[in-house]
């Protein structure tokens, strides 16, 4: 197991043109897993080729704004992949405003559906990305409305809204 860890960093490091550090946590029922943090945008491309010549497959893409990374006016992305049964996860830093991360699709085509979802529901641009076209938000609604509080409701055009709503947070029950 050790080979697979040091073929992992090894590979990563080549790839970023540093050293680049993989911390590695095996649970109690033996699942191995591995973070790594990018030190920019720019090396996840060489890294997600990397990744791909370890025969990984991209399992899904993340966006989330921890505490830490919002204090320092950034966001993270975790690109979660799986290299035989362990699972890597490669996480970048951007900024909260003008966040441009490169595509990754030309490597990993599952992740066309991941990247055009990440630039429609939040304020990222993925460089190079073949189809940036939206997935499922109406054209009218405003870009990235994950960026701020919107009501299910909004995004899905229900017709229920906020009559429904109203009689939920006031604990009514609507009657048969």
């Amino acid at each position: 197991m050790s080979d697979f860890i040091n073929d992992v960093s090894a590979a990563l490091s080549c790839a970023t043109g540093g050293a680049t550090e993989v911390a590695w946590r095996r649970d109690r029922k033996g699942v191995l897993t591995g973070w790594c943090r990018l030190l920019s945008a720019e090396e996840l491309l060489p890294a997600a080729r990397a990744v791909a010549g370890l025969d990984g497959r991209l399992a899904m893409v993340t966006a989330y704004l921890p505490e830490r990374a919002k204090e320092k006016g950034e966001r993270e992305i975790a690109y979660h992949f799986d290299l035989d049964g362990a699972t890597l996860t490669l996480t970048v830093a951007l900024p909260l405003e003008g966040a441009q991360v490169p595509s990754i699709t030309p490597v990993f085509r599952n992740c066309d559906w991941q990247e055009r979802e990440l630039m429609e529901l939040y304020d990222v641009e993925v460089i190079g990305h073949p189809d940036p076209r939206r997935l499922f938000l109406d054209h009218t609604l405003p870009r990235a409305p994950f960026e701020r509080l919107v009501p299910y409701s909004t995004f899905s055009n229900a017709a229920t809204g906020k009559a429904l709503w109203d009689r939920v947070l006031a604990g009514e029950r609507e009657e048969p």
